[in-house]
């Protein structure tokens, strides 16, 4: 996809339905689904959608990939005591979904089945389905990492917020 398409999605494609397509009861559901998914593993899951980005910014040469590390990096999903974080990025206007995932679990965890998810989230957004794509996305990343990762007898410390942010 070349600059100037990408400039003129984040402009016009729709990125004013964020708060329609994720309202705030969503948002519940979702928080409550990563909570209790994060009971079967030892992993961290944070949900980021983006509506959209600045013109300069994709004028610049931003990317769906690169903005994704970034937002990882912000939100600190990198911090945790067992580099096992995960982020789940959804920008909008690009119609782009690109999970990022800390050293501890992108050595157990192959690109492919990250690939997967996404792909099976963008499907059910482009029908918009984006209670059911959010919701199996996230179920989709807690099997991945309680396949790899699963709970162990201890007691852990819930480390990231389990809310979505929308940016």
């Amino acid at each position: 996809m070349g600059r100037l398409q990408r400039l003129l999605m984040n402009l016009g494609e729709g990125w004013f339905q964020l708060h329609r397509r994720f309202p705030s009861s969503l948002l519940d559901e979702i928080t409550a689904a990563v909570a209790q998914g994060e009971r079967r593993h030892r992993g961290e899951v944070r949900l980021a959608v983006e509506s959209r980005l600045s013109p300069l910014a994709v004028l610049a040469g931003l990317d769906a990939p690169t903005r994704a590390h970034q937002i990882f990096r912000q939100l600190q999903v990198w911090d945790t005591e067992h580099n096992n974080g995960v982020l789940v990025y959804v920008l909008l206007a690009e119609h782009r979904i690109e999970i990022v995932a800390d050293r501890g679990i992108a050595s157990r965890v192959s690109a492919g089945e990250w690939t997967t998810v996404c792909d099976h989230m963008r499907e059910a957004y482009a029908r918009n389905q984006w209670r059911e794509g959010s919701l199996r996305g996230i179920e989709a990343v807690h099997a991945l990492l309680e396949l790899h990762f699963p709970a162990d007898s201890k007691s852990r410390q819930d480390e990231l917020p389990d809310r979505p942010v929308l940016l």
